[in-house]
């Protein structure tokens, strides 16, 4: 994880079910004013999940769900969302070819998962990290960090 982004706001939940995490969405959008959030955890720990909680907080009714093969979906909320899983690139080149830059430089809402690949390319923007983490008992950490 890219280290300049722990600075202003850092927060850390433990949520035991989906129904909590509407709460922590709604709480982690007031806390910071990034509009671009790099999404951190390991295969099967919820960013999936998490990220439809924070769209519902954006005012989107669309069914979210994960863009692994797409690369990225665009939602309609209150803004514009787009939410990227970055699983399968294996170039940097296939984000260069889809116009990744561009998302990035608007104004919308950006959610990347597995934000590995690119936090070379994040560090000129202002990103907000989410990180979750699994526990032993099923629970959930959610940490979040920017500026």
């Amino acid at each position: 994880m890219f280290s300049k982004y722990l600075c202003a706001v850092q927060k850390k939940w433990t949520v035991q079910s989906v129904g909590e995490l509407e709460k922590v969405a709604a709480e982690i959008l007031a806390a910071t004013p990034a509009k671009k959030f790099a999404v951190y955890g390991n295969m099967g720990a919820g960013k999936t999940t998490f990220i439809k909680s924070i769209c519902k907080q954006l005012g989107t009714d669309e069914n979210i769900s994960s863009p692994t093969f797409a690369i990225v979906h665009e939602y309609a909320g209150r803004e514009k969302i787009y939410h990227f899983d970055l699983y399968r690139i294996n170039k940097i080149e296939e984000l260069i070819e889809i116009g990744f830059e561009e998302y990035l430089e608007n104004d919308a809402y950006v959610f990347i998962e597995w934000p590995e690949v690119v936090e070379h390319m994040l560090a000129d923007f202002n990103f907000a990290t989410i990180k979750i983490t699994e526990q032993n008992d099923g629970s959930r950490i959610i940490e979040v960090s920017g500026e």
